[in-house]
């Protein structure tokens, strides 16, 4: 079955988590990757969280999947020449340096752009290409902080937390990298001439905060912490059952709270207690107390049943562990395994989205050597021979 991106090339000139992933949501739909490494060391994701080995992890074998490694130094004048050649052939690349440091080394976008008119350049960076802070570099920390998420997470007498993982924004970033990439690619069909997608890492996360900024516009109200609750609707909370585990409720309307109070808990008499939202939300605490009796008197299972009856959108506040035991992920294929090349089976996140005629696959996990492919691509693709690679690896160039 072909992939609806078969024939398009991406090179991968990133490090980390965010360009990267955005030009492996791409190869996972058919398009051929090309991951740049520095000669010797590879990417830094190599050496980032669970080792599978010494100075190879799991998280680089699930991210980097479907990719090809080559080596190359981009600050070298050789390794540049090579960069533009691949570049000059290339439909999306990807890099997340702070800005101005491809054009230091004479791969800017200007010069890019001018060789190969096609040319779509995914920029990812901290806070973007333009403005006071671009060249401030940053992490996904940084991101959740500078966007107001992190301000909004966590209880209002505790510090501000860092929402779910670190890396959440760099994820988001790289998906509407990829986004661009394909509005870009859209745009190239009709001109022919590619451009720049240009993504700050704290803005996917601004760009989520539901009503807050225009809310905010409108009246001065400053959203604040309020724990694991919703400030426009309740009861919309986790609420801890008899056998210790967390279920989620989320009650958005008044027609999903009757069906809460009068199918689930069976207690009509609460919708002329709390008969709309504004009265719920300015009884928060009371609204909250009655759900959390009730579901503290049930195994969360028994909850979980009894609210599904009742059609209230609910459910398990699964750990990772969970998440391999629950069938719903299960049937969605939401994590797989692949074979580890160092033995044994991969585990990872699945295919997202699901496509019913052109659906992405993993076809290799994240190569276990640096420059891996480098004789198929600059041999190749690039028509290098076999002792001109060997002259540009005895200088330390790939």
């Amino acid at each position: 079955m072909s992939r609806a991106l078969e024939g398009l090339t991406v090179v991968d000139l990133a490090t980390f988590v965010a360009a990267p992933f955005c030009a492996t949501l791409l190869g996972e739909f058919g398009a051929e990757v090309i991951k740049v490494e520095q000669p010797g060391r590879g990417d830094e994701l190599r050496r980032l969280g669970t080792p599978a080995r010494e100075g190879l992890s799991l998280w680089w074998l699930a991210e980097s999947r479907n990719k090809k490694s080559i080596t190359c130094d981009l600050r070298k004048p050789e390794g540049q020449a090579l960069i533009r050649r691949l570049l000059g052939e290339t439909d999306i690349a990807a890099e997340n340096f702070r800005p101005g440091t491809l054009e230091r080394w004479n791969l800017g976008w200007d010069e890019l752009h001018a060789a190969n008119r096609g040319l779509i350049m995914v920029r990812i960076s901290a806070f973007g290409q333009t403005g006071p802070y671009r060249e401030r570099p940053g992490f996904g920390r940084i991101a959740g902080a500078m966007s107001g998420v992190s301000y909004l997470s966590g209880y209002p007498d505790r510090p501000p937390v860092t929402p779910g993982t670190p890396t959440i924004p760099d994820y988001l970033a790289g998906a509407l990298g990829a986004l661009g990439a394909l509005v870009a690619l859209q745009h190239r069909h009709r001109s022919g001439e590619g451009q720049v997608v240009d993504v700050g890492l704290y803005e996917p996360m601004l760009r989520m905060l539901d009503e807050m900024i225009p809310a905010y516009a409108a009246t001065g109200h400053i959203r604040e912490r309020i724990g694991s609750g919703t400030e426009y609707v309740v009861p919309h909370n986790h609420y801890r059952a008899r056998d210790g585990r967390w279920i989620a409720i989320a009650c958005t309307n008044d027609r999903m709270f009757e069906r809460l109070v009068v199918n689930a808990i069976g207690a009509p008499n609460l919708l002329a207690e709390f008969p709309s939202m504004r009265e719920r939300l300015r009884r928060r605490d009371e609204v909250d107390a009655v759900v959390q009796g009730w579901v503290g008197s049930h195994d969360a299972r028994g909850a979980l049943e009894k609210l599904d009856a009742a059609e209230v959108p609910c459910g398990m506040v699964n750990s990772v562990r969970e998440l391999f035991e629950d069938p719903q992920v299960r049937a969605r294929e939401n994590i797989v395994t692949f074979p580890n090349p160092l033995g044994g089976m991969l585990a990872m996140a699945g295919i997202v989205p699901k496509l019913s005629l052109t659906p992405g696959r993993v076809e290799s996990v994240g190569p276990v050597e640096p420059g891996a492919h480098n004789e198929e691509v600059y041999c190749g693709r690039l028509g290098l021979g076999r002792d001109d690679l060997a002259a540009l690896r005895a200088k330390g160039v790939v």
